[in-house]
């Protein structure tokens, strides 16, 4: 058990909340908890998971921005998902009449040269990949790196050279959360981060492997985001539906963290207090396991002297060590076995039940 700390900006935010959370619901005149009791330290507690939660709906809010604003092949073209080869030519001819780079000169001084070639590259290539049916299969599913991919050509050389980007990346993963793991890093929700990393690869897998949009992307995800966002933003496609869970899985790992212990977090002292986490009771288990076994080990050994010692006098005489230890024998047998309470009660269980059953006439116990 240890007062959790948290980062000096966690700690300062989480500070200046409380003082804000008392200002607003302490009347005045009222006394205000004072640190050091148990109620400041839960009220300390709940705040505390407040932020840290507002921080990582933050990111993940950041990170939907990021991708919306990168956009995709489609949003830079100007066409719908479902926009056939023939739209698409059709679609790149009218940009090329308004952005080829001898049209943007003519229009007049006041552009880079340079970002004007690359964005006429940049549709060009949006525009080739879309068109083509293998391409568009794949940057669908792994991003805009395909462009890049040499001596693919058919779809099952780009979902071949896709799933193999995915071994180092969940190996990696599992490597690390393993490691931190082994070192105790990794104490609270140990099994639900192996869960949260094994969703998310069946998730990635079923998206790349599918001939069409998920259903899951389609009905529920993109709904969803667009309903919350509150806009009428572009349906992700499947790699930016992956990067979005990604960093939701990392955003999780970091709740594990942060908020985990805190939800059993002790505040009867005054002071918040957290444990070791979900496997904190086996790791005292075992623990105490090794002292007792260290014990027993110790207590062995001095017997093993002792007994070396009392039998120091008749060294090179084994008939006499011999008769000396089934001596000892007996006496431990008669002395501290049978001697306990527990033995005698189960010793003389024993004979009167043999009693019973003897057959009429038997004499003794048997």
């Amino acid at each position: 058990m240890a007062p959790h700390g948290g980062g000096p900006a966690e700690q300062l935010v989480t500070s200046w909340s409380q003082t804000l959370y008392y200002s607003i619901t302490v009347r005045a005149g009222d006394a205000k908890p004072q640190p050091g009791t148990p109620r400041h330290a839960e009220h300390r507690r709940r705040i505390h998971i407040v932020v840290v939660a507002l921080y990582l709906l933050y990111t993940i809010c950041e990170a939907d921005y990021d991708l919306q604003r990168a956009g995709s092949f489609y949003t830079d073209l100007g066409v719908p998902l479902s926009a056939t080869d023939r739209d698409i030519k059709s679609r790149f001819r009218r940009l090329a009449a308004l952005y080829h780079p001898d049209k943007v000169a003519a229009a007049g001084p006041g552009t880079s040269p340079a970002d004007v070639n690359a964005y006429f590259v940049h549709l060009k290539t949006a525009a080739d990949t879309l068109a083509d049916p293998a391409r568009r299969f794949a940057y669908e599913r792994f991003g805009p790196d395909i462009v890049s991919w040499a001596r693919c050509v058919t779809v099952r050389d780009y979902v071949v050279r896709g799933a193999q980007a995915l071994v180092p990346y969940y190996g990696g993963a599992a490597v690390v959360m393993y490691g931190l793991g082994l070192l105790g890093y990794l104490e609270w929700g140990r099994y639900e981060r192996w869960l949260v990393l094994a969703v998310l690869f069946v998730f990635e897998v079923h998206c790349v492997t599918r001939p069409g949009m998920p259903a899951v992307l389609d009905r529920v995800v993109n709904p969803l985001l667009g309903t919350l966002a509150g806009r009428a933003a572009a349906p992700y496609l499947q790699f930016q539906a992956i990067a979005l869970a990604r960093k939701l899985s990392v955003t999780v790992y970091i709740a594990f963290s942060q908020i985990g212990p805190l939800l059993a977090a002790d505040t009867s002292s005054g002071q918040l207090v957290v444990g070791g986490g979900g496997g904190g009771g086996e790791k005292a288990l075992g623990q105490g396991l090794e002292r007792l076994e260290m014990t027993v080990q110790r207590l062995d050994a001095d017997a093993t002297r002792l007994l070396q010692t009392e039998m120091a006098p008749f060294e090179g005489d084994e008939e006499t060590k011999n008769a000396m230890k089934a001596r000892v024998m007996e006496w431990l047998v008669q002395n501290t076995v049978r001697s306990d309470p527990m033995v005698r009660d189960a010793l003389g269980r024993s004979f009167v039940k043999r009693r019973m059953d003897a057959p009429a006439g038997a004499k003794g116990n048997r």
